[in-house]
């Protein structure tokens, strides 16, 4: 009777262990961290805070890794501690992301805008250059060739203020510095040409 009834409490003291000591996956902080990371890639921090961003991808496959080595043991020796403390961090990591985004982005467009400003003028000015450049025949072929690189410039140009409009603040950002750059190399080319026919 004795041994029935220590076999009896060692089977519910068992029982009551594996009910107890089973960890459950931590599920609800997985998900609120997914959860964030689709937030931060809704006001693309894939493009405008990608090492953040791509920080929190790498750490959430981290976290996978770590839930998927606990699920491989046995129900009494999985312990999900160390994924939660993850999880926690990289919740905090994917909204800094999202919040990186968003404010990168607004600098984005403000350079973008600035940029957009600056760029026609710099095309009136080349233009003008034009008029004062020497007429040769190796001149006639150079200027042909600056026209059609301005031309680019200009349809660049167009192209940007489209993305611009439609809130693609880096590759508007990105078509009019390259139009600057050409724009800068054109005058300067020019100026040369102008230099050289006055003898300076």
């Amino acid at each position: 009777m004795k041994v029935k009834t220590l076999v009896a409490v060692l089977v519910v003291i068992f029982a009551m262990t594996l009910i107890v000591g089973c960890a459950k996956v931590p599920q609800q902080e997985l998900d609120a961290v997914k959860a964030a990371l689709d937030a931060a890639k809704a006001v693309e921090a894939d493009r405008y805070a990608p090492e953040l961003f791509n920080a929190v991808k790498d750490s959430l496959n981290a976290i996978n890794a770590e839930i998927e080595k606990q699920n491989s043991k046995f129900a009494l020796f999985r312990s999900y501690s160390k994924a939660k403390t993850m999880l926690a961090a990289t919740l905090a990591a994917a909204n800094n992301a999202k919040d990186t985004a968003v404010a990168n982005k607004e600098k984005v467009k403000a350079e973008a805008t600035d940029l957009l400003a600056k760029i026609g003028p710099a095309i009136d000015d080349v233009k003008m250059l034009m008029k004062k450049a020497p007429r040769g025949k190796e001149g006639r072929a150079a200027l042909e060739a600056m026209n059609a690189d301005l031309a680019t410039v200009e349809a660049s140009v167009a192209e940007a203020n489209t993305a611009l409009t439609n809130g693609d603040f880096l590759t508007a950002r990105d078509k009019v510095q390259a139009g600057l750059q050409k724009v800068a190399a054109i005058s300067e080319e020019l100026q040369q040409a102008i230099n050289k026919k006055l003898g300076r």
